[in-house]
């Protein structure tokens, strides 16, 4: 069987299959247009376009990404086996929310500019510090939701309990899990009303396209922060630049948007109040040969794929 890795990641496999690294700005060359199994990595959405309609044999194609929307939307044949790199990321990503959190949190974009104009921020001081605001600038006791409740929410969540905060989640249906009581999409907007810090880590698909819009961010607790690890595509990004300027939000931190990378003249970088980085929450997947193996022995045996969405 031969399987396809694409020379963006270094990756052993412990199969015996015949593994070709294949340039992912470039065309499958003809040679190796038979191969059954596509990891997928940072490629663009022309080339798995490409893939698609020039490779007859494939069976698989294994994102090592944890959302595979750029896979589902190439064209594949509805007999390909497509997988996600769901919980490769988990670590990474839960590191990076946490640290935009914080950053919010703590305002440290704020700060950031007081040290390049070489300034002792001495009304930051007093607001952090003023019985009335100083609750803002930390996790004690904050009300943490997190939109999209997965195993990334699942790493996350104990990190920020630790650091005092009340976390929840929003996801399709409700119950508990890892032990944190989580809430109906359909019922959310009590919980939102008392949401200091809203995280999302959506997906994109039609059903969150968009969804974090003008009503959204109306919702929830007033001086709110607003954090995106997920997707840009699930952001109204007009309404959040509104509910900053607005002040309806007191600060947001995003690591992806719409258009990736993000565009010069995009009205994002010169919102108030908001970190952008440039999607690297989930830059290092890890593990991702153990799934690789994993998958193409179920697909020889048969057997139900690890991570499957289609």
């Amino acid at each position: 069987m031969k399987i396809l890795i694409p020379n963006t990641i270094e990756l052993s496999l412990g199969s015996d299959a015949d593994v070709v690294v294949y340039d992912v700005d470039a065309p499958v060359p003809a040679p190796h247009r038979d191969a059954a199994v596509l990891v997928a990595w940072h490629n663009s959405a022309e080339q798995l376009a490409d893939a698609a309609r020039t490779l007859p044999a494939l069976k698989l194609v294994q994102a090592l990404a944890s959302g595979a929307d750029v896979v589902l939307n190439a064209g594949f044949a509805s007999a390909v086996h497509i997988c996600s790199g769901r919980s490769l990321h988990d670590g990474p990503v839960a590191e990076h929310a946490l640290a935009l959190i914080l950053s919010a949190v703590r305002r440290l974009d704020r700060l950031h500019e007081a040290q390049h104009a070489h300034r002792w921020d001495q009304e930051f001081i007093a607001a952090q510090a003023a019985p009335e605001t100083r609750d803002l600038y930390t996790l004690a006791g904050a009300t943490v939701t997190i939109w999209g409740f997965g195993s990334i929410a699942a790493r996350l969540a104990p990190l920020l309990q630790l650091l005092g905060a009340e976390v929840h989640g929003i996801a399709r249906s409700s119950g508990e899990r890892a032990g944190v009581p989580v809430v109906a999409e359909s019922d959310a907007s009590e919980l939102l009303g008392r949401t200091d810090v809203l995280v999302s880590l959506l997906p994109a698909n039609a059903e969150t396209a968009e969804l974090f819009d003008s009503a959204v961010f109306t919702a929830v607790k007033a001086g709110a922060v607003f954090v995106n690890v997920g997707r840009g595509a699930t952001v109204d990004e007009s309404a959040l630049i509104d509910a900053l300027a607005s002040g309806r939000l007191r600060a947001a931190a995003i690591d992806v948007t719409r258009s990736e990378p993000l565009p010069a003249d995009s009205p994002l970088w010169d919102a108030p109040n908001l970190v952008i980085t440039p999607h690297v929450a989930g830059n290092r997947p890890v593990g991702s040969g153990a799934l690789i193996d994993e998958n193409v022995r179920r697909l020889l045996a048969g057997e139900d794929l690890l991570n499957r969405v289609r």
